[in-house]
């Protein structure tokens, strides 16, 4: 099993840096214990023009036996002969990657104290690899590494006998990547695409395996175009790691998309802590004010969007006049939080039915959520960024058009009657604006009378005289009939 990386280089920076950055020195040939045999690390060619590093994988036939248990886990296509006859000696798989990140630990990791600077630009490179298993042929080969930055990806077929080419080609190529890109990258890439192109692995696949792929994935697997079936693959087709996963990438792919951390994204709810207002009475207030307006508009498929930790999906689900309630926030810790809330896990079938709870940012238009009696967006507008409000606008009132949409926000006029909120401070911490009734009310009628609604207001909690009510909610009608909606819906 083999794997050779080349570089190019001058006399100001030398071909001999790869050395570095892999934290193995050119004029020195190294051996690595594995838990399946020896790896290898040796340089055919090292000057200032051209380095080239060589990884060798021996693999052990006695220990890749022992440690698959006589259970075919050696990934060798045909399972009742794997522990006697397979290619794992010779084609790059699983047992390479896991070689790479014991002997590359470092590199994969983009970490060089002696070159830092180095290490985080991008170099010539050339990787070849003699013999790669690849379920899906040359072109799945092309599909995976093409969108990776290379600017020659080669997948050579090797045939079955070259005399007898009748015969036609294996299931193996011969890989050639050459392009400027990061050591660490490159590294990761393989790490991750090896197992994913021969479509099997040597070891069983736990959960901490999104984790591994996720982070060897950062910068280019939430982007990728073929990044389901690379993460089926990798996951060795295990549904729920797939899934667990994929939502992963999503989030990643929403805060790129807004150029913003993960964290920031997904900071929707402390594990250790219930978002709710205090006092309690003002949320349930509030729950009930929501499910007197949905009753009144005769509304029975509702979107909760925003639905945290999913109080008021809990509240709907107790109500049979709603038949089906879809929860959708962007934080995946708050949709985990919902569901134990909810017991999904233990919930009768017809119960179930009822409810589904979906990963998306109010943001983005989303087909799926189209031909609904209602949505609400409860205490959630005041958390986006004003510059974003117009595209949740057009996502909700103008792409999704619900007959009835209720929108709550905190009325920062009555702030002044919280003793133990100081003077200029918003309700939450991660409250982009709070505004008075007549900015609620000037927003309100401006998206009424662009999208085709009209606008009711109706106070939530204690309406004082000098202030206000301390929550505001509009409720957005269009008037047009549940069939109508639907048919709207299924036209678009």
């Amino acid at each position: 099993m083999f794997l050779t990386i080349s570089t190019t280089g001058s006399p100001e920076r030398p071909a001999t840096d790869l050395g570095f950055l892999l934290h193995k020195h050119p004029e020195r040939a190294q051996a690595f214990s594995t838990s399946h045999g020896t790896a290898h690390v040796f340089y055919p060619e090292a000057s200032a023009e051209r380095c080239t590093a060589a990884l060798l994988l021996e693999v052990d036939p006695i220990a890749l036996v022992r440690k698959g248990k006589g259970k075919g886990r050696g990934g060798a296509p045909d399972a009742a002969l794997a522990q006697y006859v397979n290619d794992r000696p010779y084609a790059a798989s699983s047992l390479l990657s896991v070689a790479m990140s014991t002997v590359f630990k470092s590199a994969l990791s983009g970490a060089c104290k002696a070159m830092p600077e180095r290490a985080a630009a991008p170099m010539e490179l050339r990787i070849e690899v003699p013999a790669l298993p690849a379920r899906g042929g040359a072109e799945l080969v092309r599909k995976l590494f093409g969108p990776l930055g290379w600017t020659r990806v080669e997948a050579e077929p090797v045939p079955l006998d070259e005399t007898f080419p009748e015969w036609g080609d294996s299931r193996y190529v011969r890989l050639v990547l050459e392009g400027e890109l990061r050591l660490a990258d490159a590294l990761r890439q393989l790490y991750v695409l090896l197992p994913v192109l021969d479509d099997a692995k040597h070891y069983w696949v736990a959960p901490d395996e999104v984790d591994k792929l996720l982070r060897a994935g950062e910068g280019w697997l939430a982007e990728h175009p073929e990044h389901k079936l690379i993460t089926s693959r990798y996951l060795a087709r295990r549904w729920g790691l797939t899934r667990q996963a994929m939502e992963r990438l999503e989030l990643v792919r929403l805060a790129e998309a807004d150029d913003l951390d993960v964290e920031s994204v997904d900071n929707a709810v402390d594990e250790g802590s219930d978002t709710e207002e205090r006092p309690v009475p003002l949320a349930v207030h509030r729950r009930d004010a929501i499910l007197a307006a949905l009753t009144a508009a005769g509304a029975g498929r509702v979107l909760d969007l925003g639905c945290g930790q999913g109080q008021l999906v809990q509240a709907l689900l107790k109500d049979p006049r709603f038949t089906e309630i879809v929860g959708l926030d962007v934080s995946m810790r708050a949709l985990t939080i919902a569901s134990r809330r909810l017991k999904l896990d233990r919930m009768g079938e017809r119960q179930a039915a009822r409810v589904t709870l979906r990963q998306g940012s109010l943001t983005y238009t989303d087909k799926r959520l189209k031909g609904y009696d209602a949505a609400v967006l409860s205490e959630v507008i005041e958390h986006l960024d004003p510059e974003r409000l117009p595209a949740l606008e057009f996502a909700v009132f103008g792409s999704a058009r619900p007959r009835t949409v209720l929108v709550t926000t905190p009325n920062v006029e009555y702030n002044v009657r919280w003793e133990t909120l100081p003077a200029g401070h918003t309700r939450h911490g991660d409250h982009r604006f709070e505004w008075t009734r007549a900015e609620f009310r000037s927003w309100a009628e401006a998206v009424a009378a662009r999208h085709g609604y009209g606008v009711e207001y109706v106070p939530i909690g204690p309406d004082d005289p000098e202030v206000g009510p301390p929550t505001q909610m509009a409720v957005f009608s269009t008037g047009t009939t549940t069939d109508e909606t639907q048919k709207e819906a299924k036209a678009a």
